[in-house]
């Protein structure tokens, strides 16, 4: 096999989810031994720990700390260190089995366009092919080559590759990239001149190589190609994580394999996954999703997952979740990396609130940090906030807002990428919190702020649903009296008059109830299956209303609706009311998500197809180098063989004991065929599965 991941057919994905949703519940019924799990959870705004009993299937600490974006090892190891603070006495951290990952780090790098510098090579691409794998246009600058080579639909080579030409492009790129993408044509049928390439970087650069087949068993080669791309970029963000994780494991002396949850819900050891970061696209959604059904006990739900920054929504059913069979989208690009079916919005209790020009109040989908949080952390916010309102002018859209490093870092850090004014103003952020207003100066002053917080170098804080959750007394773990300063001034931008008691609620309440309506449509759009118009019906029925003139109106999901996520509790009472319908949540939901990727399993598609010529040849690909045979049924035991050995050595390889595996087969014969003979192709996918 190419190695790596692979998209299966569809017909193969369903028998793969029949084989590893109901082994996430198996392998926990009968252990080999008791064994004490770790998951952890990185989010925008907190990192979540959970530690799992094997054998009782039950979860016996749970711990949250504020991710520190600076330095992910502080927060990481803070959440474990709470989460074994809180173990029952004689349980040591010697006693942990594993510990395992689900993040967003991948997801979020992706969207905002972040990234390592890569050198793309191309084989057997035509000006064509370079141009619809979208790279330039995605990434305008980025080095990209076209090198003569690939192979045909057989397997068989359509040009020898071209070494000299291949050795002057490396040396062209090397002193411009930190990593290297390779896709070539027809190499899923035949990898040969990929891996050549990469034993050619490697030993020139010793730089991180992508290969195309490591990622995606599709002939779409510039989409292969892409996703390497895409892959490439991400393995630096990737390895800081491993890195941060094993550095507080190490700090609590904690020695167990460390996993990483894939976009499909499965584990894979972190060395390998440092080598295929793009496979944790989703991966936080994920461990979500297996978590959910993990704590709630059901096998039919639409699952809510809302944390600081987004909601991810999606549907289990019949024990089964909804796979997207074209690959995850992210960022507006579609990847050819296999995750599961769901939708991720702006929306968390840390979204931006913000006054439209009409005066209505908006929740807008960019994460800044809670007033609440920052005057919990940093107690001169409630001076700074008071003083902003002992203004007499007031009115200013800026009051109210912050502008710090990110938590956990210890100084600005400064880039040649920047302009020389992004530049200055960064150098005057400091750690605690600055007003925005003293540093916003100027158009052009904003401008460069919010190209810095894009860039992930500051934060910026202002008031969020969370805040107003505090003013109305349903939240209650940061400041109250941060987000009461914060919602008055909120309040008077917004009514131009000093703010009483009674209109200052008012305020925050109306932030609350606009994240409701926006939880309250996203979760009916998952439950249709598209998206509602934004009319009088659908908005009466967001908000609670039954009535549209005479009319009687509802709609509401046929399945209950498990909502996990820290923030949850807040907003989806509400939203049960509004809807009519039922809303679990189960025990632990706030880390649902961590819960998800402790129980996760290992699991690896390969898929190795058989071709034949209609005179009696066949040809089996997928593998390290193409094979014929004279007989279409020993062609298809070599490649029932070859799918499942691949398999079972992949998830062995990745950390997993005692696999099962399931094979399929999918055939297609030529017209008028009466036997084996008149094969036209046949599509053999091994899937294995295994605990850690």
């Amino acid at each position: 096999m190419g190695g790596g991941v692979v998209t299966i057919r569809g017909f193969a994905e369903r028998a793969a989810c029949r084989l590893i949703f109901p082994y996430l519940r198996e392998a926990f019924m009968n252990p080999v031994s008791p064994q004490y799990l770790i998951g952890v959870d990185t989010g925008g705004t907190y990192t979540d720990a959970a530690i799992i009993e094997a054998a009782g299937q039950r979860v016996i600490a749970t711990a949250k700390s504020i991710t520190t974006k600076g330095d992910l090892s502080l927060g990481v190891a803070d959440a474990i260190t709470q989460a074994i603070a809180a173990l029952p006495q004689g349980l040591r951290a010697q006693d942990i089995a594993l510990v395992s990952v689900s993040t967003t780090l991948a997801t979020n790098a992706v969207v905002e366009g972040h990234g390592s510098a890569v050198g793309v090579l191309l084989v057997g691409f035509d000006a064509s092919m370079a141009e619809r794998t979208g790279i330039s246009k995605a990434f305008p600058g980025m080095a990209i080559e076209r090198i003569r080579g690939g192979h045909d639909h057989n397997g068989e080579q359509a040009a020898p590759l071209d070494l000299d030409a291949l050795d002057e492009a490396i040396e062209r790129m090397a002193p411009q990239v930190d990593a290297f993408a390779v896709a070539a044509a027809f190499a899923v049928r035949n990898p040969a001149h990929e891996q050549l390439v990469r034993t050619r970087i490697v030993e020139k650069t010793g730089k991180p190589v992508t290969l195309s087949t490591e990622l995606s068993s599709s002939l779409d080669a510039p989409r292969r190609a892409l996703t390497a791309t895409l892959n490439a970029r991400l393995i630096s963000r990737v390895t800081h994580l491993i890195e941060a994780v094993q550095c507080a494991m190490a700090q609590l002396q904690i020695q167990c394999p460390l996993m990483i949850v894939k976009g499909d819900g499965t584990l894979a050891l972190a060395h390998s996954v440092a080598k295929r970061p793009i496979e944790t696209v989703l991966s936080g959604p994920a461990a979500s999703l297996v978590g959910a059904r993990w704590l709630s006990g059901l096998d039919n739900f639409i699952l809510s997952d809302m944390g600081g920054t987004t909601t991810d929504v999606g549907a289990l059913i019949d024990g089964l979740p909804r796979v997207n069979l074209d690959g995850a989208e992210v960022g507006g690009w579609r990847t050819m990396v296999r995750a599961i079916d769901v939708r991720t919005i702006g929306l968390g209790g840390d979204s931006e609130v913000a006054l439209a020009g009409n005066g209505r109040l908006e929740v807008r989908p960019q994460r800044i940090v809670p007033i609440s949080l920052l005057a919990a952390r940093y107690p001169q916010t409630t001076a700074m906030l008071q003083a902003d309102l002992a203004d007499v002018d007031g009115g200013n859209s800026l009051q109210g807002r912050f502008v710090l490093l990110p938590f956990g870092a210890k100084g600005p850090r400064l880039s040649d990428e920047l302009s020389a004014r992004e530049s200055e103003l960064l150098a005057q952020v400091r750690p605690g919190p600055t007003p925005m207003r003293v540093l916003a100066t100027s158009m052009n002053a904003q401008r460069a702020i919010a190209s810095l917080q894009r860039k992930g170098l500051i934060q910026v804080a202002g008031f969020t649903p969370s805040d107003a959750a505090h003013v109305l007394d349903m939240q209650a773990n940061w400041s109250r009296e941060g987000a009461y300063l914060a919602a008055q001034l909120g309040c008077r931008l917004r009514e131009m008059k000093m703010p009483t008691e009674e209109r200052t609620r008012a305020y925050a309440h109306g932030v609350w109830s606009e994240t409701v309506r926006l939880s309250a449509r996203v979760i009916l759009d998952t439950a249709l299956g598209f998206s509602l118009p934004d009319d009088r019906i659908s908005q009466a029925i967001c908000n609670g209303d039954s009535l549209v003139g005479l009319a009687q109106v509802s709609i509401k999901p046929s399945v209950p609706v498990v909502a996990v996520g820290g923030p949850v509790k807040v907003f989806y009472g509400e939203l049960a009311r509004r809807l009519g319908c039922e809303v679990v949540f189960p025990p632990n939901c706030d880390v649902a998500n961590a819960v998800g990727a402790a129980t996760g399993v290992v699991a690896y598609t390969a898929v190795v197809e058989v071709h034949g010529d209609g005179s009696g040849l066949f040809r089996l690909t997928g593998l390290a180098d193409t094979q014929s045979f004279g007989d279409a049924q020993a062609a298809l035991q070599a490649a029932h063989s070859a799918a499942e050995q691949a398999a079972l050595a992949a998830v062995k390889g990745m950390g997993a004991a005692q696999p099962e595996v399931e094979v399929s087969e999918h055939k297609s014969y030529y017209p008028n065929a009466v036997d084996e003979r008149g094969l036209m192709q046949a599509v053999v996918t091994a899937r294995a599965v295994g605990r850690p």
